[in-house]
């Protein structure tokens, strides 16, 4: 069983096998264990906490992303501003808010640092998962565990591969096999793992010490965008797992509990972390405007060519006819997600706690919820690629310049954007204007 005394933060932890991989002293950011002693007590505190750890990430985001060192650092920082503890339970040391800010403080961190929100919403997922597939023992020792010693959690959840396999030893569970991505296990405290339990098709989720010889990270990750993020390959090797910390299955009987795993609710992971993504895209989206509108009001030259010559480029009206139709469509984004945010409350406001009340949740519900995560994928994917590319016309061809730092934003989004195809999103969408019906339950719905 994992053990409940862990060490508190990175300090004393090696992180896997990642005691050679370069990465950045998180004494940097010393300073801020110190400022930051108290948990902020409400959404409004959260979210100006949020925007602290956004101007101290977005001070040298562009070098950082351009040395590409495993973030050790940053993820010190997160844990002194106490962001990885939002969700947890208030008994535990946690702020526990609801899921809505939890996004919102994604997205504000996003807006500086793509990798650094995109590893804090998955954190935020992984810190979760066993409140929706776990038991209410499970559920309640995990919320203990990661929250109070604000433990920093990956994950080599990638259902694409399907070569994760689970046998039994002894009195226990093995995991062996490869993921070609993982996410933030470098630098993790604990990792969730997932994988087939003895070639029947049932899956398990198991949080296993990321610190031990059966997990071996390749160090592969060398993709164009989010950079700093640890995606890369695992391998998992002879991992020990203890039958009571299967998350949701029956230990005598060695079978999923169907009162835990049988029912929509345990399939809430799906369109709670595609909102997750539809935040950090955001979020970049939303970073990429604010950057360039500095560039713009400091760099960027009027054209002389055009028969309608500015002094300035503020007065160019095509630069003004963009940034305005950036503002009215991340704006439209802003609210659409937020809404999103809201119906996931509802959700689990609702139905979360004990399993009578979990099993309450019917499919509809749930289909409905993933409709409003789809309808958001589909508008943060568009918007947020169109911006990222178009802020280049309106800050010119200086801001092409590596040193300059602006192809990051793009760069970041079109990574993750293609983490499933958004025209599948748009098919369900269709499917449930046209039809009424509300999308099949699959890894990525």
């Amino acid at each position: 069983m994992v053990s409940t005394n862990g060490s508190n933060g990175l300090h004393g932890t090696s992180h896997g096998n990642a005691k050679d991989v370069a990465y950045r002293d998180p004494a940097v950011y010393a300073e801020y264990e110190k400022k930051w002693i108290e948990l902020p007590q409400d959404a409004k505190t959260w979210l100006e906490r949020a925007q602290d750890v956004a101007d101290v990430l977005a001070l040298d985001a562009s070098a950082r992303d351009q040395e590409n060192k495993s973030p050790r650092a940053e993820i010190a920082l997160l844990k002194h501003a106490g962001l990885l503890k939002i969700l947890g339970p208030k008994k535990y040391g946690g702020g526990e808010q609801p899921w809505s800010v939890g996004y919102k403080v994604i997205r504000k961190v996003a807006e500086a640092d793509g990798s650094i929100g995109m590893l804090l919403g998955y954190h935020l997922l992984w810190s979760t998962t066993a409140n929706v597939v776990g038991t209410e023992e499970q559920a309640d020792r995990y919320q203990e565990l990661i929250t109070t010693n604000n433990y920093f959690i990956g994950g080599a959840v990638n259902p694409r591969d399907n070569d994760l396999k689970i046998t039994i030893q002894d009195d226990g569970l093995v995991f062996n096999g490869f993921k070609h991505f993982n996410t933030g296990g470098v630098i993790s405290d604990l990792t969730v793992l997932e994988g087939d339990f003895n070639g029947t098709g049932d899956h398990i989720f198991a949080f296993v010490p990321t610190d031990q010889a059966g997990i071996q990270f390749g160090h592969d990750w060398k993709n164009i965008g989010l950079r700093l993020t640890e995606s890369g390959s695992v391998k998992i090797e002879n991992v020990s797992v203890p039958w009571a910390d299967a998350l949701g299955w029956d230990v005598q009987l060695q079978k999923p509990d169907p009162k835990v795993l049988g029912i929509p609710f345990a399939s809430l992971l799906l369109p709670t972390i595609q909102l997750v993504f539809s935040n950090f895209y955001l979020g970049i989206a939303l970073g990429a405007q604010q950057f360039a509108s500095k560039y713009t009001l400091k760099g960027t030259r009027a054209w002389p060519y055009g028969g309608d010559n500015k002094d300035r480029a503020t007065d160019e009206f095509y630069i003004l006819e963009r940034y305005g139709n950036f503002h009215a469509h991340l704006r439209a984004a802003v609210s659409l997600a937020d809404s999103a945010g809201e119906q996931a409350n509802k959700i689990y406001a609702t139905y979360s706690g004990n399993l009578e009340t979990r099993s309450k949740l019917t499919a509809r519900e749930r289909g409905e919820l993933a409709e409003w995560v789809a309808s958001t994928k589909v508008v943060t994917t568009d918007t947020g690629l169109r911006v990222t590319a178009g802020v280049f016309e309106v800050t010119g061809a200086k801001a092409t310049s590596q040193k300059v730092g602006l192809d990051r934003f793009w760069r970041d989004i079109r990574t993750h954007t293609l983490h499933d195809p958004v025209a599948y999103k748009n098919r369900e969408l269709g499917r449930f204007q046209l039809l009424d019906e509300v999308p099949e339950v699959t890894w990525y719905t």
